[in-house]
């Protein structure tokens, strides 16, 4: 999935796909243009601001005690459905790439609920994508999860169908980490079945902590976490939680792993908020490298997407904890971090389009594969 500046070559008749995603972070909506000749190739990406009030409405809304009408519920989803159509329509115009040769977008919406586990199962993406296919004219795929929840499954991760396709290699056994909000790990063995399942909180927890005590959306550079120590009384307070030990497959989301659930293990005299930030940067590493450490033990390579590649905190923290495990990035296999998620929706409407199963049930639980999302034409 190499960067390309312009069009791809002729012989590239299936088109191209647009994949859009805002992640649990809520850092903004990313566009991934992509093109398939057969490999998925990278024409364009670009991360666009979400309006500050839609965000701001997200992350209240996000939260598991947050309450909200039928009446808003609706206009929020169409006020999502807005804003993901606006990206749309200003990625294709700043890709320079013709209007006409995409062929469909790939919208993976904003996860508000997500409880796969309970007696009535579901999980809930917002961004109304007839309204999508209305405003940009072009076919819209959407609702990705659903039908993996419905069968069985826990509707994510959805992503290592797509590592493994691109990713996959007959030399090692490797993993691949996706840092957004919420982190998650695919299972890329030499042999043997992909598997892949959430670890728990990446950046959303950190993100959150500075936006309360600096009033910055995230944590640039890990200066903020820099400036504390961890606190190994409250390290061990976080890391009892029952989620860390379930074994997969599993999910959670940003409605589990909040402020709330940080405050209420935080002691009495609690620590400075830096602390608290280099603490929660450290339950990032520590849940992360147990994970991989007892479900891949011969891993050699973890390869890491997503906005948390971007916090030397962390990623130094990931490879002290993972001595024997060679740490990066997906650009050292020439696959820019910051869009493999978006490219990821667009490779799923092209399999869904194609009739073909995007889910694995060996990572969801599914009973079986299943064609996921719904069309929505132009």
């Amino acid at each position: 999935m190499a960067a390309a500046p312009h069009d791809p070559p002729a012989g590239d008749a299936g088109g191209l796909f647009l994949g859009l995603i805002s992640g649990t972070s809520v850092d903004g909506i990313d566009a991934a243009l992509v093109a398939f000749d057969p490999a998925p190739r990278l024409l364009f990406g670009r991360t666009y601001p979400m309006p500050a009030d839609l965000a701001a409405d997200v992350l209240s809304l996000s939260q598991v005690q947050a309450r909200i009408t039928l009446d808003e519920a609706g206009r929020l989803d169409t006020r999502l459905g807005q804003a993901f159509a606006a990206v749309a329509l200003r990625a294709i115009a700043d890709s320079g790439l013709d209007r006409s040769r995409v062929r469909a977008i790939g919208s993976h919406g904003q996860t508000l609920r997500h409880d796969p586990r309970g007696a009535a199962p579901f999980t809930q993406q917002y961004g109304d994508a007839s309204v999508i296919a209305e405003a940009t004219g072009l076919t819209t795929v959407a609702d990705f999860r659903r039908r993996d929840v419905a069968a069985g499954g826990q509707g994510a991760p959805l992503m290592p169908a797509f590592h493994a396709a691109v990713m996959r290699s007959a030399d090692e056994d490797r993993a691949i980490l996706n840092l957004g909000g919420i982190a998650n790990l695919t299972l890329l063995p030499r042999d043997g079945e992909v598997r892949g399942f959430d670890t728990g909180p990446a950046n959303g927890l950190m993100d959150a902590w500075c936006q309360r005590h600096r009033g910055q959306s995230y944590d640039r550079d890990a200066a903020f976490a820099r400036e504390g120590r961890i606190d190994p009384g409250l390290l061990a307070r976080l890391l009892d939680d029952d989620y860390f030990v379930l074994p997969p497959p599993k999910s959670t989301g940003r409605d589990q792993f909040q402020l709330a659930w940080v405050e209420a293990r935080l002691p009495g005299t609690p620590a400075s908020p830096a602390d608290v930030q280099a603490t929660l940067c450290e339950l990032s590493a520590v849940t992360i490298a147990r994970a991989l450490d007892q479900t891949l033990p011969g891993a050699r390579r973890l390869l890491a997407c997503g906005g948390g590649v971007h916090n030397p905190l962390l990623m130094q923290r990931l490879a002290e904890h993972l001595p024997g495990v060679q740490v990066g990035s997906t650009a050292s296999l020439g696959l820019d971090p910051d869009f493999i998620e978006a490219a990821g929706f667009a490779w799923l409407a092209r399999e869904t389009l194609a009739g073909r199963p995007g889910n694995l049930p060996s990572v969801t639980g599914a009973r079986g594969p299943r064609v996921l999302g719904a069309i929505h034409p132009a």
